[in-house]
């Protein structure tokens, strides 16, 4: 299986240099950006600032729209239904009316909509761990839940599940294609056939998935066990995360965007 969301592009552009709690703060604008966004020039912008991240990450089209896969299914499901059984206005343009299926020109325009803001979400996501390895996520997520330290809110565990999961999904997405191939190899077919018949062909892959991802996890344990890990008694950081230039750009930019994005929300 091939997918980007969890694996780690290496280079040493501009976005890779910047600090990961900057660009985990940037995400959430961009998110909050996405969701303010209530028109085709708003969603532009956003579009605007994801190619433009795209360009300065040095990270390939093609590795961010993989991501893209993954969601393939819940997108159409989702457009469908929104395209489908949407509430339709009467003063809306009908394309086709046929039994309990009516089909608008609007309803056209806010299906695409729909599709485009899910889209960029999931791609935006992507972008932030294809730049940005777990252990510096993880380093930059604990950094910015520190002052929840004072109410005894467990910040280094949180990190540590996020940082064990980032790296379980290409392992585990490696270890579900091995599994297909040797149930392909013993006559199994996952390609053929009605949607139920697939969604049951897939059934005995996931019990071996599910005893491998307990028996790494298991191992895992032992492995922390073992060297006495000990997460939550101060332990210090091989790496200070330290803010530069290009965070402060990076986070100027985001203001900006905000306020351009809130500005065309009010006056388009």
């Amino acid at each position: 299986m091939d997918v980007s969301f969890g694996q780690y592009y290496p280079s040493s552009s501009f976005v890779h240099k910047c600090d990961p709690r900057t660009k985990f703060l940037f995400l959430i604008l961009y998110i909050v950006l996405i969701f303010i966004a209530q028109n085709f020039y708003a969603l532009g912008l956003c579009a605007l600032i994801f190619v433009l991240s795209v360009c300065f990450s040095g990270v390939p089209i093609k590795s961010v729209l993989k991501s893209v896969k993954g969601i393939l299914f819940l997108l159409i499901f989702t457009a469908l239904l929104n395209l489908l059984f949407r509430f339709n206005d009467e003063s809306e343009k009908v394309l086709v009316d046929w039994w309990i299926i009516t089909i608008t020109k609007e309803g056209l325009i806010q299906t695409a909509f729909l599709a485009v803001r899910l889209i960029l979400l999931v791609t935006s996501s992507a972008l932030l761990t294809l730049t940005t390895t777990p252990v510096s996520l993880t380093d930059g997520v604990e950094s910015l839940l520190s002052p929840l330290k004072l109410v005894r809110f467990p910040v280094h565990a949180i990190a540590l599940v996020m940082s064990i999961a980032l790296r379980f999904i290409p392992i585990l997405t490696d270890e579900t294609a091995r599994i297909m191939n040797a149930q392909k190899s013993r006559g199994a077919d996952f390609e053929s056939g009605s949607i139920f018949k697939r969604i049951k062909a897939i059934i005995p892959v996931l019990f071996p998935l599910l005893v491998s991802a307990l028996h790494r996890a298991a191992e895992l344990s032992d492995a922390m066990d073992a060297r006495c890990y000990m997460g939550g008694k101060k332990r210090t950081k091989y790496k200070k995360l330290r803010f530069t230039w290009r965070d402060g750009v990076v986070l100027a930019l985001s203001v900006l965007f905000l306020a351009g994005s809130i500005l065309i929300r009010i006056f388009l």
